[in-house]
């Protein structure tokens, strides 16, 4: 619902620290100018301590201390011109932007192809009758088109002159409503000359650029829902004689108890009271194995229930779990990045007001030379057409969808188009471990010290259970052979292992402790790695270590040489982390870093000026990846990781971001060119128009001219290298 200054009470989050938080969906939040509006009315206010906006979720949050006087947020968000609201669209709403922006430009595009084709006829010399029908035709054609394909920009123009303000929209509003009368009034007049053709082909151009720019826009999505989704819709609620009722995840409570089944995610904060298992928090921590869980062990919600049942008892509410926490770290980070202003938008910012006093001008000085109010207006009108921001409005979203098809081509997802600007801004890189520098999947280190029939016998009990080193035992033997051994009774023992009979002998794969129990030698030291047992008796173990990918070297080594700060974030262990960031030759690690650590590190990097990169895969990298003044997921990335990284791999080949590098480095240049070009173009064609020397439809011709260029030049991004820029090259 709206906002009611007298609701907002009791919509805002108490913090710990006393104050009050307010979150609002605001779906009027554009670009960055809408973010300054807000954020600068906003700071105005009494009793408001902060405002941020959030563009990618166009959600504002509002932080204030008093409860007892709650600041007037709904009042001076409807004065400066924009709607909120306490809750969000729903999901599956769906974009309803984009394909309203594709019907209009169909129908200017057809209006502006059957207009022109009419105009050919005229400039060809047709007969005054021929001629005054034409010219019919075409006001027949443009009005319906002018009136459905121009309403993008009419209600955006509207929009901001009733609250006081001005925008890019409103100079073309006026030339396409001013073209179009002036057009009908020599119509209707007999006039020899009549510009419909240059209404319509005006709004076609711009219509592109602006579907193409809401294209690019609309693929920075948040990591949010990616993160909610990972939280169970229901649980299975134990009860206290015994038996199980379904409970919704939003009514759990500090105290109840939750059965958890092999393949469950944990749902909230809370310690197992009954049962073994083993859990991995790849996901969400970042420890690469699987962690060993029974009675007492502390558990984070989105953790994933490996091998056995499990009883949890909560600790907290789901919105006060770790993912909730993770959530609204993400916010926070995607907040700092929404206020990001891409070149496009800062030189589009001065272009409206001067694009007004420019055509006031000339209006004003025609009129007060002549008093032909016919000359005045036909001489304003093509200032407003010969300017239009419509090089300048494709300027940046053209070389970003030729940068986009490129990379697609070379298998890189681009998410969001501004990340090209920022990326060659990068000075300092942080990786993630496992699945980034490293594979995914644990690799047996100790594999030609194993015997052929001893890995058998291993893979044999392996096949039966999804513990990542099992499926690792059992696939390496698949590679050899696809027989078996004949296994009876074969049982998994969560947290432990799995255990069969072969050949009439009981085998165990599993911890030693367990494993092994009856050899206390063969246990002493054995905690790192799966034993294969005999009768109880030692006859292989198995080493797993992360498997540093052979291409991480080649892109480390790149990135040194290109000037660029390198370190390794990982939740991890110490040895682990030292051991791969050493063979790598990074001096620079952190270990043992949960999501919000990363997330320090990475804004703490920020603070000292630094413009960081992040490179990881999991959860618990989301927020970091969204601080990040670039952020990029491997192909191996988790779902939450893709949604909140800006660039996704799709090959599972880390020489990629070499590619990416060399594509936005060529991005920029053209960038600049285009803009360069617009400014450029508008300077010569502004005293041109200015001092009477070109037609409304002349100016058309060469508005449209202008974009052409401005696309020919965006279709030259054709990068031949893939290697990283050196600081001083960029």
């Amino acid at each position: 619902m709206a906002v009611d200054d007298r609701d907002i009470v009791h919509a805002s989050t108490a913090l710990p620290d006393g104050r009050m938080r307010l979150e609002l969906s605001v779906p009027g939040i554009h670009c960055g100018g809408c973010i300054r509006k807000i954020e600068t009315a906003l700071a105005d206010v009494a009793n408001v301590a902060s405002a941020r906006v959030n563009l990618s979720t166009r959600r504002l949050t509002v932080l204030f201390p008093d409860p007892d006087n709650p600041p007037a947020i709904g009042s001076v968000l409807d004065q400066i011109g924009f709607d909120a609201f306490m809750s969000s669209p729903k999901e599956g709403d769906g974009d309803t932007a984009y394909p309203a922006l594709l019907k209009s430009l169909a129908v200017a595009a057809f209006a502006a192809m059957n207009i022109m084709m009419l105009s050919v006829a005229v400039w060809a010399g047709a007969e005054p009758e021929t001629r005054q029908l034409f010219h019919w035709v075409s006001a027949a054609i443009a009005l319906p088109a002018l009136i459905y394909s121009g309403r993008v920009f009419y209600l955006s123009a509207w929009d901001a002159l009733r609250h006081g303000r001005t925008n890019m929209d409103v100079p073309i509003t006026v030339g396409l409503i001013v073209t179009y009368a002036m057009s009908l009034y020599d119509t209707v007049t007999g006039g020899a000359h009549a510009y419909f053709d240059a209404a319509t082909s005006l709004l076609f151009f711009l219509l592109i650029g602006r579907t193409l720019d809401h294209m690019m826009r609309q693929k920075a999505r948040s990591a949010i829902d990616g993160l909610q989704k990972l939280i169970p819709l229901g649980v299975d609620l134990l009860e206290d004689d015994g038996t199980t009722t379904y409970l919704p995840t939003d009514k759990i409570e500090p105290g109840m108890r939750i059965l958890l089944a092999a393949g469950d995610r944990v749902p909230v904060d809370g310690v197992i009271e009954n049962g073994q298992s083993e859990v991995d928090q790849s996901l969400v921590s970042g420890e690469s194995h699987p962690v060993l869980i029974g009675p007492g062990s502390a558990v984070a919600s989105g953790g994933l229930n490996l091998s056995g049942s499990v009883v949890l008892r909560a600790l907290a509410p789901p919105q006060g779990s770790y993912l909730a926490d993770m959530i609204r770290l993400m916010e926070k980070a995607e907040g700092a990045r929404g206020r990001f202003t891409r070149l496009a938008d800062k030189v589009a910012s001065l272009y409206a007001p001067v694009v007004h006093v420019t055509a006031l001008a000339a209006f004003i000085l025609w009129y007060g030379m002549g008093g032909d109010i016919h000359l005045a207006l036909t001489i304003a009108v093509s200032v407003l057409i010969i300017t239009c921001p419509c090089a300048l409005a494709l300027a940046v979203p053209m070389v970003q969808v030729t940068a986009l098809r490129r990379l697609f081509d070379a298998g890189i997802l681009m998410k969001n188009g501004s990340a090209l600007e920022r990326l060659i801004e990068v000075d300092t890189v942080f990786f993630d471990k496992t699945g980034t520098l490293t594979f995914s999947k644990p690799s047996l280190v100790n594999q030609a010290g194993i015997a052929p029939a001893t890995l058998k016998i291993a893979a044999t009990l392996a096949r039966h259970s999804r513990h990542p080193y099992a499926v690792t035992i059992a696939d390496l033997w698949r590679q050899r052979s696809s027989q078996f051994e004949d296994a009876h009774d074969v049982t998994e023992i969560p947290g432990s292992g799995i255990e069969g009979v072969i050949e009439g002998r009981r085998f165990r794969l599993g911890r030693p402790a367990w494993a092994a129990e009856g050899d206390a030698n063969a246990q002493a030291g054995r905690d790192t790695g799966p034993v294969l047992t005999q009768d109880g008796t030692v006859i292989a173990a198995f080493s797993f270590e992360d498997e540093v990918r052979p291409e991480s070297h080649e892109v480390v080594l790149s990135m040194r040489e290109a000037g660029l700060a390198l370190s390794v974030l990982s939740g991890d262990s110490e040895g682990k982390v030292s051991k791969v960031a050493g063979s790598l030759g990074m001096q620079d690690y952190r270990s043992q870093h949960v999501p919000d650590q990363k997330l320090q590190a990475v804004e703490n990097a920020v603070l000292d000026g630094w413009k960081p990169m992040m490179v990881g895969d999991g959860i618990n990298d989301a927020p970091a990846l969204a601080a990040a003044h670039v952020s990029i997921a491997p192909a191996s990335a988790t779902d939450v990781g893709r949604t909140a990284a800006d660039v996704v791999l799709l090959k599972d080949d880390l020489r990629d971001i070499l590619t990416l590098f060399d594509v936005a480095r060529s991005a920029r240049t053209l960038t600049v060119q285009n803009v360069g070009f617009a400014l450029v173009y508008n300077a010569v064609a502004i005293p041109i128009a200015f001092f009477g020397y070109v037609t409304p439809l002349v100016a058309a011709l060469a508005m449209s001219t202008s974009s052409v260029i401005v696309i020919l030049n965006a279709l030259r991004l054709n990068p031949t290298k893939s290697v990283i820029p050196t600081r001083s090259s960029l």
